[in-house]
Parts: C-alpha cells; sequence; structure tokens
C-alpha cells in the first residue's frame, strides 16, 4: 500500500486524492483552506488545514514517509514553485507538480519536480486527436512522442492477418490487442483482421496517421 501526499485540495487536487484513495493507498490531504479540507476529508485517509510553503509545516508531516508528493496548486504557481522546492529538500521520495503552461513546466523541472503533469495541455491534445479522425477512438500517451492508439481498423487491413499488414515493418507500429465483439484478443501472425475489429496499437503519432492513411 502506498502512501501519498496531495498538497491543494482545489479540483485537480481532490480527484487525485479520491482515485489514490480508491487504489488501496494511504491519502493524506493538505490545503490551506478549511473549506477544501472538510470537502475532501470524507474521500481521503486523513487531511490537514496547512501552508505547503512553510517548511516547519511540511516537516510535521514527515515528508520522507510518502512515496509520492502531489503538488496541484496549478493556478498558484509562486505557491506550487516554493512548495515543489521546499518537498524536494526535505527529502521527497517523488513530486510530482502541476503546471498550466510550459513555462511553469520548465521552472518545476529545475526546482525539484521529478514529473510535471499539465492536465490543460493533455486534455486538450486528446480531444483535438480524437476529434480530428474518423478512425481515432482515443489515445493514451506513453512517454516522448509515443502513444497507445484505440482506432478502427484501416479498410486496408480488412481480411489480412498480421503477417500480411506487416504493421511493424511498414509503418512502425505495433498492433497489441485487438477487440472484437466486446471480446479482447491477443493477436497472433495469422489472426486475420475483420471489418467492425478495434485495435489498439503502439507508435509515434505520425506512424500511426500514416497507417490510417495508407490506401
Amino acid at each position: 500500500m502506498k502512501s501519498v501526499l496531495v498538497i491543494g485540495a482545489g479540483q485537480f487536487g481532490t480527484h487525485i486524492a479520491k482515485r489514490m484513495e480508491e487504489l488501496r493507498c494511504e491519502v493524506m490531504a493538505v490545503d490551506i483552506s478549511e473549506d477544501s479540507i472538510n470537502d475532501i476529508m470524507p474521500y481521503v485517509t486523513n487531511a490537514k488545514i496547512g501552508d505547503g510553503t512553510n517548511e516547519e509545516f511540511l516537516r510535521t508531516l514527515g515528508i520522507d514517509d510518502y512515496d509520492v508528493c502531489f503538488v496541484t496548486l496549478g493556478r498558484h504557481f509562486q505557491s506550487s514553485l516554493e512548495t515543489t522546492s521546499l518537498l524536494s529538500e526535505l527529502g521527497a521520495k517523488k513530486v510530482i507538480s502541476r503546471a498550466t503552461n510550459d513555462v511553469q513546466m520548465k521552472f518545476l523541472l529545475r526546482n525539484g519536480a521529478d514529473e510535471v503533469v499539465y492536465p490543460e495541455k493533455q486534455t486538450a491534445l486528446r480531444i483535438a486527436t480524437k476529434y480530428a479522425s474518423d478512425s481515432i477512438l482515443d489515445f493514451f500517451h506513453l512517454e516522448k512522442e509515443y502513444y497507445i492508439y484505440e482506432l478502427k481498423v484501416p479498410k486496408s487491413w480488412h481480411g489480412k492477418n498480421l503477417m500480411q499488414i506487416d504493421a511493424r515493418r511498414r509503418f512502425n507500429i505495433n498492433i497489441l490487442t485487438i477487440k472484437r465483439s466486446g471480446e479482447v484478443l491477443i493477436p497472433s501472425a495469422d489472426t486475420v483482421i475483420l471489418p467492425d475489429d478495434i485495435a489498439f496499437v503502439l507508435g509515434e503519432s505520425g506512424a500511426v496517421e500514416k497507417a490510417l492513411n495508407k490506401r
């Protein structure tokens, strides 16, 4: 069971805290607002009113006891930056901070954040990608330029097996799974693709677009 600290009980922080609690993590939520703490209290293991930019307060939390610390003060960047830096100095094992633009992301990474989440940008990218194509149903960012796409199989794949499609050599993508009639199967080289199949493929965005546009 992981121990998690969430500093900032706004909407984003609350979503993280609730989900981590559902995943059976021990969650400590911190916010300077008493109302926010009262709202989140029923959904977390523990919660405290306090200022994340106050070093003495953070020391009372035993920062090095947490497996991961989330700083979700995206709209209060100065506070977010100070809190991130203090957590790093106090021995946090992993600090994940929220940014609302690219400049904030750079500063947070330079000042102690191990990882920066950028929910507005990530959500915009996901929505734009999904609705820019009739074939893409959803996608998940892994790292750098690599994504897992859920997509309707291209017509050029219909009636062919994976060996004939040869997606890895031709497009530099991997077909991971196929969803067919509500069931998920791990395809083999001789699995024939049917018109109503949904494929989950791994690759760079440009490679997937190339495969979808290939007639």
